[in-house]
């Protein structure tokens, strides 16, 4: 018999990690003496968060098609010296280097695309091609030495908003949390409730502090985008419809190589945003910039429930996941655990968020 349409689904995988980044959370609060659960460090691990969650939120998109981007974390480091160079050294518009980089990005992840689809290449080694060659386009471009922007480059990174625009910014969000807790007509309704709780808390933690992050900010700001593109758009859908299971998506009518080259485009723009906010948060374009953080961006999709098979992920898990990694690094920091362990710990809960995404496969 056809489960009612009524059915109460609780996301099981959602509660999950949820439970997992507050037991993470008491850890290293007690393990730090508190320390961790200061408003300072909250803001300062909700920084910390931000690029990896710009590059997981267009990930989620590329890993749902049934690709992969290995290139987003030398692509990072690569634009973030290009916005800089151009600024720095060339003494372009700040809005022309913010707006030249993006297109950069966009082209770059175009012609990824374009080599995936028109040659056939696995995406794997398209992407870690391009890996290398930003990692030496990063190097001949900055020369080994530091590219370092003025305050007002900075301020993309660095700036909060006021704490009355914080507040402002949870009345919006308070709006919306109504509006979906007034048409839900589930059980599933109190999780608005929920979640309007939880921002509060957010704001409230962050103005104590200096106010929310302007990079925060942005984060949120795009992962909605983000979000309603795969969740209530026939682009996005068909994204998902190409992962799950591109021969029938084929025969449905979808145009799958059209669809991949659109995806590594937007990714190549994220990155292009991502690049940016790196820059300015660290205060330098440096030649090592965006090491391994297509790794972080990748685990960060896959403890968010981003299945690597492809045909499921969300945005907003990937950014759970991205906070899950960001708590991790920032803890094992605050209590001077040998750097070693870091990757250690890192690697091991991504095996084991794929084995339970590979069992869960097997159960249904």
């Amino acid at each position: 018999m056809a489960d009612s349409p009524n059915k109460l689904q609780v996301p099981w995988r959602a509660l999950t990690m949820v439970g997992a980044l507050l037991l993470i959370w008491a850890i290293f609060s007690l393990t730090t003496g508190g320390i961790f659960l200061e408003p300072r460090n909250l803001s300062l691990l909700m920084r910390q968060m931000s690029v990896t969650a710009f590059l997981a939120t267009a990930m989620v998109l590329v890993i749902v098609a049934g690709q992969i981007d290995l290139s987003v974390g030398a692509m990072t480091g690569f634009l973030g010296a290009v916005s800089a160079f151009l600024f720095v050294t060339h003494g372009w518009p700040l809005w022309a280097a913010f707006l030249a980089t993006l297109l950069l990005g966009a082209l770059l992840g175009h012609l990824q695309g374009r080599l995936v689809t028109g040659f056939n290449i696995p995406s794997f080694i398209v992407t870690l091609g391009g890996m290398l060659v930003f990692q030496g386009a990063l190097l001949g471009l900055t020369g080994g030495v530091a590219i370092s922007p003025t305050p007002d480059y900075l301020y993309v990174g660095q700036a909060y908003l006021p704490k009355a625009s914080g507040w402002l910014l949870l009345g919006a969000a308070w709006a919306f949390f109504l509006y979906r807790f007034l048409k839900e007509r589930t059980a599933l309704r109190w999780k608005w409730a929920g979640l309007g709780a939880v921002a509060a808390a957010f704001i409230a933690v962050l103005n104590a502090y200096e106010g929310v992050p302007l990079p925060v900010v942005l984060m949120l700001a795009f992962s909605v985008v983000f979000s309603t593109l795969a969740q209530q758009t026939p682009f996005g859908r068909h994204l998902y419809a190409i992962g799950g299971n591109p021969e029938a998506a084929f025969y449905s009518g979808i145009n799958i190589k059209r669809h991949i080259i659109l995806v590594f485009t937007l990714m190549g723009s994220m990155v292009g945003v991502a690049g940016i906010v790196l820059t300015a948060r660290v205060g330098a374009a440096t030649s090592d910039a965006g090491h391994m953080m297509e790794l972080d961006a990748i685990a960060a999709a896959v403890i968010g429930g981003t299945s690597l098979m492809g045909g499921r992920g969300t945005v907003w898990g990937a950014i759970l996941g991205a906070l899950v990694m960001a708590s991790l690094d920032n803890g094992m920091s605050l209590m001077n655990t040998e750097s070693f362990w870091q990757p250690i710990i890192k690697g091991g809960i991504l095996v084991v968020a794929v084995a339970m995404d590979m069992m869960g496969r097997k159960t249904k």
